[in-house]
């Protein structure tokens, strides 16, 4: 199963994209969607759509796995977040893609077996998993593998105990 995994974000949001079967995992590819702070909003999130929507168009993943955005004190950050978040969304929906959303605790438990896991330990793990030289940066493309990775386990988890979503 090829997943897109996205840590949606307005500055910069990491993408993975691994191809997964077997239990086993293919780096297809990673990088990261940067918008620059100077741009009008409404053209950094087109930008964003649009780029979702290109690596789409390029890659036909057959699901898209996001992080949901987590509490921010700075209301107009999560605003914004949320705003550039809703972007990623659509971009997914409007290529009739399947989404799914995971927690930041469902995502380092998938990751690390701990729900409150650092940082750096999600990210030291993506690589091992992956089998990469180096944690990839910026954080948010580890942040983008690990969120594929993690649907990827709960597809795992899914088949092996037979759970349906209806």
């Amino acid at each position: 199963m090829l997943i897109l995994g996205i840590d949606p974000g307005l500055a910069i949001s990491g993408y993975g994209i691994l191809n997964y079967i077997g239990n086993k995992f293919e780096v297809v590819h990673y990088g990261a969607i940067v918008t620059k702070s100077c741009e009008e909003f409404p053209k950094r999130l087109k930008y964003i759509y649009d780029s979702y929507c290109s690596l789409m168009d390029m890659y036909k993943p057959e699901a898209v796995a996001i992080e949901e955005l987590f509490y921010n004190k700075n209301v107009k950050t999560a605003m914004a977040i949320a705003q550039a978040r809703g972007v990623h969304l659509l971009a997914a929906e409007n290529k009739n893609i399947p989404l799914y959303e995971y927690t930041p605790l469902q995502i380092k438990q998938g990751i690390v077996g701990y729900g409150r896991a650092e940082k750096k330990q999600v990210q030291e793990m993506v690589k091992v998993i992956l089998k990469l030289k180096e944690i990839p940066k910026p954080d948010d493309v580890a942040d983008g593998l690990a969120t594929a990775i993690c649907h990827a386990h709960s597809l795992k988890f899914a088949e092996k105990f037979r759970i349906i979503k209806y």
